[in-house]
């Protein structure tokens, strides 16, 4: 399945042409004509890449992505814009945008633009999602690690024998090691972290 894009132009033209040529290419596309209804779209149909117009009424497009990046409504963002000045470009790049069009677009510079930009966005995706996993793992050990010092002073036994009684109150109670070490810590008045 190809990508989903969210187009936010407020040109009805440019947007009926840019929503040609990604169509073409094969990407489902789906039309908002300013920064407001940008991120109303984007919070329904949770897009791939957006393409922001900067330029636009009600919500400019660089509040818009702002929203859009603040509360993760699309994997990347992507400017479109008439602007090539240094101001705009410095701006942007502080709100994490991952590319920069500008206009006029055609199909020979825009589609390797939004290939690349999908790419990365998925790249820093997966990292991410590694780091939370890597974040939430080690939480589970914290929290595995602070049972077994519970039932450490509270029995007056070693770490190992700690960890078989937990490795049997997991089996007789079918559930994991996590979870029963999370049952000792309320139950012995901690908290779980």
């Amino acid at each position: 399945m190809h990508s989903r894009i969210l187009l936010a132009e407020d040109e009805p033209i440019t947007r009926m042409d840019i929503s040609e040529i990604l169509t073409c290419s094969g990407y489902e596309v789906v039309g908002a004509s300013d920064g407001l209804e940008a991120v109303e779209l984007c919070r329904v149909n949770r897009p791939d890449l957006v393409i922001m117009d900067i330029k636009m009424p009600n919500l400019d497009g660089i509040q818009a992505s702002k929203i859009i990046m603040k509360e993760k409504l699309a994997d990347a963002v992507v400017m479109l814009t008439a602007y090539s000045g240094k101001e705009f470009v410095d701006e942007v790049k502080e709100i994490g945008v991952i590319g920069y069009v500008v206009k006029p677009i055609d199909e020979r510079t825009l589609i390797p633009q939004i290939e690349i930009a999908i790419s990365k966005s998925k790249e820093i995706k997966a990292v991410m999602d590694e780091a939370a996993n890597a974040k939430q793992r080690a939480e589970n050990v914290r929290t595995i690690h602070r049972a077994k010092e519970m039932l450490m002073d509270k029995y007056s036994i070693k770490e190992n024998d700690a960890y078989k009684r937990m490795r049997k109150l997991s089996m007789d109670r079918h559930c994991t090691i996590l979870q029963t070490s999370r049952n000792l810590i309320e139950r012995y008045g901690g908290k779980v972290d």
